[in-house]
């Protein structure tokens, strides 16, 4: 199984001054989500960051994984809430996405706290996500039970 999805964007004027759009392509599922410098390093302002997509995107991930490693072990779960908040900070002269914090809050019945922790690290290293920033990004997690 091989897969591929577009994502697009637009760029006008300087990095402080310009602004520019980012699409969903391959879905459509959003166009034109509006993007600047300031939604990146200071208030979002109603307008998105890469930082915010790859959180979206590793939220969404991460509860895949989970929901298919308790799944896996006879646990489906009811319902997962996945948080993942990114951190965009500069290092030295350069600037980076240094860490992510999962969060996740389970409704899983038949399990028990430490089987749902193991479960969730398991799914931690799972994610295509978590793997693609693996070795780059500090990733944490807090996992617990509703």
């Amino acid at each position: 199984m091989s897969a591929q999805r577009r994502g697009e964007a637009t760029w006008s004027g300087s990095l402080m001054e310009g602004s520019g759009s980012v699409a969903l392509a391959s879905s459509g599922a959003a166009d034109e989500l509006p993007v600047t410098w300031a939604s990146r390093s200071e208030t979002p302002g109603g307008k998105t960051s890469p930082e915010e997509l790859i959180a979206a995107a590793h939220a969404g991930c991460y509860a895949m994984a989970l929901s298919n490693e308790l799944a896996g072990q006879g646990n489906a779960p009811e319902r997962l809430q996945v948080t993942a908040v990114s951190s965009f900070d500069k290092v030295g002269d350069d600037f980076r996405v240094t860490r992510m914090d999962l969060e996740v809050n389970g409704s899983v019945p038949g399990i028990d706290d430490p089987a749902f922790e193991k479960a969730a690290q398991a799914a931690k290293d799972a994610c295509p996500v978590s793997n693609a920033l693996k070795n780059n990004v500090e990733i944490t997690l807090k996992a617990s039970l509703a």
